[in-house]
């Protein structure tokens, strides 16, 4: 895959997006190709079908989708998972496992990952954005 201009979107990123959270994400998205991790978009339909507001929520998360391409798991990934899962477990350092996932499909993509969590960090070779 092409990433030149492209980058990965933590789920954090997303639901501050579609919540109004964060305006200066949107100067961030003029700049870049925004690319939706498919655990991330399966996350956000999780905490659309949990809100109150579930019609509203699937059609943002729905539009969302639309302007970014969504990238799941394959073979590739899961090695990728693996490696970061084990590497981190023998240096005694966890993060959700959700977000070993996430980290893993950047890594497989060359991609940097727009994050404001901080334990992404802890895995080597990731590129990481703060939005």
């Amino acid at each position: 895959m092409n990433a030149n201009g492209s980058v990965l979107l933590d789920t954090i990123i997303v639901v501050d997006h579609l919540r109004g959270k964060s305006p200066s994400i949107v100067e961030h998205f003029k700049e870049t190709t925004p690319i939706f991790a498919g655990d991330c978009s399966g996350r956000a339909l999780y905490g659309a079908y949990k809100s109150t507001f579930t019609p509203r929520s699937l059609s943002q998360i729905e539009d969302f989708g639309r302007v970014c391409a969504i990238l799941g798991i394959d073979a590739r990934t899961a090695g990728y998972y693996g490696q970061i899962n084990s590497d981190l477990g023998r240096v005694g350092t966890l993060i959700p496992q959700n977000d070993i996932w996430i980290a893993a499909i950047a890594l497989q993509h060359s991609l940097p990952l727009a994050t404001r969590d901080q334990h992404f960090s802890f895995v080597p070779g990731l590129t990481l954005l703060d939005w």
